[in-house]
């Protein structure tokens, strides 16, 4: 497998593709780093000479924010908005729908398991009801 900035790359399939495993990267960047590179986006991973893999390489960290720089970014944007206490932050904080769903029904992604509310009240049980109706006869 190629390793292109720190990612294993799968090597069967086409270069085109195969770039956009790297977390921050596309279909449509891939072919754009391809294109700048001057790699054909039909080649297999595993037919790369190190040359073209050093180009793409280079490219991508030059012009891409990519894997654990681009994860610890956007998480610190989130904190950011909890710490500024504006809305989206506190619906990140809460755990709730961030974008404006409705949340009366249909958030259970975000919000978890069903939680009920009050006392449920035991069902007899299928056994229990003959023995019943024996002791009124």
């Amino acid at each position: 497998m190629p390793r292109i900035v720190g990612v294993d790359i799968p090597k069967e399939k086409k270069i085109g593709v195969s770039l956009a495993y790297i977390y921050g990267i596309g279909r449509h960047n891939s072919l754009k780093i391809l294109q700048a590179a001057g790699v054909s986006p039909e080649v297999r991973a595993k037919s790369l000479t190190e040359d073209e893999v050093s180009r793409i390489t280079v490219i991508i960290q030059k012009e891409y924010r990519t894997e654990g720089n681009l994860k610890r970014e956007l998480s610190m944007n989130i904190k950011r908005l909890m710490d500024i206490r504006s809305y989206r932050g506190i619906r990140h904080k809460r755990g709730l729908p961030v974008r404006g769903q409705r949340t009366r029904t249909n958030a259970r992604t975000r919000k978890g398991p069903k939680k009920t509310i009050g006392a449920q009240r035991k069902k007899e049980t299928a056994a229990a009801r003959p023995a019943v109706d024996a002791k009124k006869a």
